[in-house]
């Protein structure tokens, strides 16, 4: 695919997905033949990552999400990778090990596009990166709830009866005394005497149900990372400088 100086500085920081359409990464750099032409792009595929991994722009075209290459994912996070941030060419041994990857005829080695100078008349681009922050979902853990038995002394009290013998005595009056045998001899009476004692069954009863629930919570979490950006200075003779 060929790109124009401004196609190449609006694609830095753009998404870059694969053939499906499953995203890579994000555009580090673009890089240019020895004729200025783009010809690879190294692509970010993490926030915090210091390389970044190469691919070719031959079959690539440009998307309203970014940057679609003719590869899928796994082969480009498989290539081989550059410092992020380098502005140094590819040297010989990178080259091959690039083409070797993705089985591609070898051409000239490419230096950074951003490099080349612009020609005359031509608006100078200035660029720079911004942080794209987002968040994906990954396992935390697993919660469980795990039902034993444990075994604990309990204290209580019941109430308990029994029978209390004593002895009534009742004076027989004179007027009452007709009617009653009095006999001289031995005789003995009995009574049945009645006590409780405590008895301890146990019975299993259902006390309450339990069960895991969740709530989702929101938190802020702070990220730090660098991003680059362009300045452009000017240079300009004091006679030729616009006065003000």
């Amino acid at each position: 695919m060929r790109l124009s100086e401004q196609q190449a500085s609006s694609l830095y920081g753009q998404d870059v997905k694969d053939r499906s359409g499953s995203k890579i990464g994000s555009v580090g750099q673009i890089w240019a033949d020895a004729a200025g032409e783009p010809t690879w792009v190294s692509v970010r595929t993490g926030l915090t990552g210091h390389k970044e991994s190469m691919a070719p722009l031959d079959k690539a075209r440009i998307t309203d999400g970014g940057l679609a290459v003719d590869y899928d994912k796994s082969t480009v996070k498989g290539a081989p990778s550059v410092d992020a941030g380098t502005d140094q060419p590819l040297d010989t041994a990178q080259i091959e090990q690039l083409y070797a990857h993705y089985r591609l005829a070898p051409q000239t080695p490419p230096t950074a596009a951003r490099g080349r100078a612009p020609a005359a008349g031509e608006d100078l681009v200035r660029s720079e990166e911004r942080l794209r922050v987002g968040t994906e979902s990954e396992p935390a853990g697993t919660a469980r709830l795990r039902k034993y038995v444990v075994t604990e002394n309990v204290h209580t009290t019941v109430p308990v009866e029994h029978d209390e013998v004593y002895v009534e005595r009742e004076p027989i009056a004179a007027r009452d005394a007709r009617g009653v045998r009095a006999d001289i001899g031995e005789a003995e009476q009995e009574m049945i005497l009645r006590a409780e004692r405590p008895v301890v069954g146990k019975e299993t009863v259902p006390v309450e149900r339990v069960h895991l629930a969740k709530d989702e919570v929101v938190e802020e979490q702070a990220i730090d990372d660098q991003i680059r950006r362009e300045k452009v200075d000017a240079d300009i003779p004091e006679r030729s400088r616009r006065r003000r």
